[in-house]
């Protein structure tokens, strides 16, 4: 497909707040596959209701191999590297079945008690300093950083510099320095394994896939926690009878991380692109061999069909069928790692800041929204 002005542009542009865009609503209820203008100029298909997502997200008939080579369209100019996120079966699953066990519930459950005690400190901090305080810069940054650290076996010696190649990757400035440092970490633990992630690799992949999923964890598990942190919290804050129902209730908090996971649209549309690599058919829409498409999980999210009331926040809402981490063989491979880190950021606030409020309207809390992810910029908070 190639330009056509007459179709709207994406990615859309939300309001500021743990709000989807409208367009998203509007495109929802008009067709649920909707042709799209991409950045790159090309056109692309966005599904955006819940049903239709799941069955796009799970079909072998899209492909994200095909959305990377740079044969098809692009949603921007520039490519993207490879990673376990740019491959499809059989390589997929032959690299997802080895690393699975490291993001695995249990994996992730013997983390639990280090993650309350990172997001206890980081609190600490926070309450040592005196309100007003940033949650975005005190909490929903640090905690995703200094667990995937603690998960690829990072010094604390090279936390700070660590931090700077992290930062000019995700920025798209230099990834020279961080790939080096990461080669080198790998070539590090293949001497002393360690009980990281990268030291449990090491035996079953080699140089450049430890790589490459090093730089893949960075991109997935740090901007994206951090949005969610900090988007969940200011969604609390905004509702104070949900926050008071989830001081009462402790016992809430699994179904409210599932509702804050379902709510709060950390994503501009959610999923990443595939394309087609044969002809079908798409919620009454045929695709052809190698047209784009997107999946909006943000949309399928507050779609009326899947949740009851969507547009508003039910902490113990269940069930809950959301597609905040995908769904099929690309469903998130850190979903339980996600869900821990919201969990222990939540909980230490809770703990220590009994009159947690908003030190700022909620209208006067600035959002990130440029790019594929939002979320606050600051969150200023006092207690």
């Amino acid at each position: 497909m190639r330009k056509d002005d007459r179709v709207p542009s994406y990615p859309f542009t939300g309001p500021p707040g743990p709000r989807p865009a409208p367009d998203l609503a509007a495109l929802r209820d008009a067709a649920p596959v909707a042709r799209v203008s991409l950045p790159s100029g090309a056109l692309a298909w966005l599904v955006t209701r819940h049903e239709e997502n799941r069955r796009f997200l799970a079909d072998p008939a899209f492909s994200r191999a095909a959305a990377v080579s740079g044969a098809g369209p692009r949603l921007r100019s520039r490519p993207q590297s490879p990673s376990l996120a740019a491959m499809d079966p059989p390589e997929h699953t032959r690299l997802r079945r080895l690393v699975t066990g490291a993001f695995s519930g249990g994996t992730v459950a013997r983390l639990r008690s280090w993650l309350d005690e990172a997001a206890d400190g980081l609190v600490r901090d926070m309450v040592a300093a005196g309100p007003p305080a940033d949650v975005v810069a005190s909490l929903a940054r640090p905690l995703p950083f200094l667990a995937i650290c603690r998960l690829l076996g990072v010094p604390v010696c090279d936390h700070a510099r660590f931090h700077d190649w992290v930062t000019a990757h995700l920025d798209g400035t230099d990834d020279d320095a961080l790939l080096g440092y990461l080669a080198g970490l790998v070539t590090a633990k293949r001497k002393e394994p360690g009980e990281d992630l990268l030291g449990e690799l090491t035996g079953v992949l080699d140089d450049a896939e430890l790589v490459a999923l090093g730089s893949t964890l960075l991109v997935a598990g740090l901007q994206p926690p951090a949005c969610m942190i900090a988007g969940s919290v200011q969604a609390l804050l905004a509702d104070p009878g949900q926050l008071a129902a989830l001081r009462r209730e402790p016992g809430l908090m699994d179904t409210a991380v599932e509702e804050l996971l379902r709510y709060v649209p950390i994503a501009v549309s959610g999923g990443t692109m595939r394309v087609a690599v044969r002809a079908t058919s798409l919620g009454g829409q045929r695709i052809e061999e190698g047209e784009a498409v997107l999946p909006s999980t943000v949309a399928a999210n507050r779609d009326p069909r899947a949740f009851t009331d969507p547009d508003r926040l039910d902490l113990a809402r269940t069930p809950n069928p959301h597609l905040a981490f995908g769904h099929g063989p690309h469903r998130c491979l850190g979903a339980h790692l996600a869900r821990a880190e919201l969990r222990a950021a939540l909980a230490a606030l809770l703990r220590h800041m009994p009159g947690l409020r908003p030190a700022l309207p909620d209208d006067q809390v600035t959002w990130r929204t440029t790019g594929l992810l939002r979320g606050p910029e600051h969150l200023p908070v006092t207690w």
